[in-house]
């Protein structure tokens, strides 16, 4: 029994059954998101969250900026690279990452706390002084997060690259668990101070559980200083232009939340909240799968498999495309009720409501281009290319945050918050359109697999007009069955579209004979009724082999 857990939390997983894994995870970790965002629409006011939601922005653009692109975009690929001549120079370049992350985050976290009270102002400027005053204090309880972040997330690059993935996947929810049990025991007291350490004390386990399991595969807990090392000025030379990205999406948020704070009280909050509730099916079905493939894209291109490489890029636009198209149409259609269901509790009124389920709709347009805006990015990661995909991401955030000036403002076309998640969605559109464009010049082999791109999306067109149809008529026969005023009710109708479009909508690609069903079944095969390894391998190669024949 110990040798199964231990197995299972450090075990090596496959594409197929990471995949699995991260989605199941991601849901419960999502699901749990969605049940903390309701309570604090609960237990604090609208106007109050504007200020931890504020508060989030200058933590959260320091992690983004030093951490998450390096690991993602930089670490990952120059770890494995040396992994495949040396292991010990490999966990060399871990002990370096240790000592610049020490030393950068603690720098940067400590300046930031003496700064604090004149880096707000300009983030909020329509706040009013009291406001102001509590961001401060708030944010600056939040500069123990991304130090914690820093450590974890490079624990975290080191089990993905050697694709042990549970306790990865597991990180989140232990996170996000711990935000809410804080909020619920303290934010009747406390306010939004409770949320805050929360998010601190979160951090914390998500480091330490990770520490843990990385110990187990060899990891040494050492610190290097050594940044004269090649692998460090390598991972410097690909962080850079992935961090520049990364701080333009920062620089739309700060910009989106100063254009919010005068927008009225709970603005903020609003659009943060929609936004949580719109990333679930893109986190839960497409980031998840993605972060599976990643060493496996990285893997081919490092064994110079390039044919390979295209099939995978290939194989993961289809699939995001089959299960985020329908995600996007079923939230626009269930915008309202969803809205209602996750936060129509304690402070949160029926204005709140609508304002938050008209942005969630506009939000929803791009679900399946943010996704494959991802998947893209990956690919040329994989191809130690982080200086393409930084600048088109870079001239999509721009569009964005033009847009959002133009559209939101009373000065502008006064559409308020939902503005800004329509700004956000046409600049994700425009993203994706050249990237997709230039990995297909880069990748020549991908041109060769479209020939039944048609086809693809006639047959996507079939089940989505299906879709529409089936949940529309749902809402209107079990709306005029329930209590629609009761939560109990919203959630039937809810459900009930939910359940029977989905059904609709997969029977039809299967009619149809779209590969990218089967996949789906499989994971699900996996996961419930344990294969063995062997069939697990098995279908691993079917699901290949049946994309191949289709394309």
């Amino acid at each position: 029994m110990i040798n199964k857990l231990k197995n299972l939390v450090s075990g090596k997983n496959s594409l197929v059954s990471a995949a699995t894994i991260l989605i199941l995870t991601t849901l419960a970790s999502n699901v749990l998101g969605l049940l903390r965002d309701r309570f604090f629409a609960q237990k604090i006011p609208t106007d109050l969250l504007d200020t931890y939601f504020a508060a989030f922005r200058i933590p959260d653009f320091v992690f983004n900026i030093l951490i998450l692109g390096t690991i993602t975009a930089a670490f990952i690929p120059v770890f494995l690279e040396y992994r495949e001549k040396n292991k010990e120079d490999a966990w060399r370049v871990v002990h370096i990452m240790l000592g610049a992350i020490t030393v950068s985050l603690l720098g940067i976290s400590v300046l930031l706390l003496l700064l604090m009270p004149y880096l707000v102002p300009l983030l909020v400027p329509d706040f009013s002084a009291e406001k102001q005053s509590l961001t401060v204090e708030l944010a600056r309880i939040m500069l123990f997060q991304p130090i914690f972040f820093g450590f974890s997330y490079l624990f975290s690059g080191v089990l993905n690259a050697l694709k042990r993935f549970f306790v990865y996947a597991l990180a989140p929810l232990v996170y996000t668990a711990a935000i809410i049990i804080s909020t619920l025991l303290f934010a009747d007291q406390h306010g939004p101070s409770a949320l805050v350490w929360g998010v601190v004390a979160g951090s914390f386990l998500h480091m330490a559980i990770q520490l843990l399991v990385a110990k187990n595969i060899g990891l040494k807990l050492a610190f290097s200083f050594d940044f004269s090392h090649p692998a460090f000025k390598k991972i410097l030379r690909l962080m850079v232009p992935r961090s520049i990205g990364l701080g333009m999406l920062q620089a739309m948020l700060l910009t989106f939340t100063a254009i919010a704070s005068a927008l009225g009280p709970g603005a903020v909050a609003i659009y943060s909240l929609a936004d949580n509730i719109q990333t679930m099916p893109t986190a839960v079905f497409g980031l998840s799968f993605i972060t599976a493939m990643y060493p496996t894209m990285s893997e081919n291109v490092a064994q110079k498999k390039i044919g390979e490489f295209a099939h995978l890029i290939w194989r993961g636009i289809r699939y995001l495309i089959v299960l985020l198209v329908p995600a996007g149409i079923g939230l626009i259609l269930l915008r309202s009720q969803t809205v209602r269901l996750i936060l129509g509790t304690g402070h949160f009124g029926w204005e709140q409501t609508i304002l938050t389920a008209d942005t969630l709709g506009l939000f929803s347009l791009s679900l399946f281009s943010q996704a494959l805006v991802v998947l893209i990015s990956r690919a040329f990661y994989a191809l130690h290319d982080t200086k393409t995909p930084t600048v088109i991401l870079v001239i999509g955030y721009l569009i964005s945050i033009g847009l959002g000036w133009w559209f939101a403002p009373v000065a502008g076309l006064d559409l308020g918050v939902p503005g800004l998640a329509l700004a956000f969605s046409l600049g994700s559109f425009v993203s994706l359109l050249i990237l997709y464009l230039t990995i297909r010049g880069r990748v020549s082999e991908l041109a060769a697999l479209e020939k039944d791109l048609g086809l693809f999306f006639r047959n996507l067109f079939i089940a989505g007009i299906a879709l529409v149809a089936v949940v529309q008529l749902e809402k209107i026969v079990i709306g005029g069955l329930v209590d629609m005023g009761k939560f109990w009710g919203v959630f039937v109708q809810t459900a009930g579209a939910i359940v029977v479009g989905s059904l609709v909508y997969l029977w039809l690609l299967q009619l149809l004979n779209v590969p990218e069903i089967e996949l789906i079944k499989r994971f699900l095969l996996i996961r419930f009724f344990k294969l063995s390894g062997r069939q697990l391998k098995n279908t691993a190669f079917e699901l290949e082999d049946a994309s191949e024949r289709h394309n």
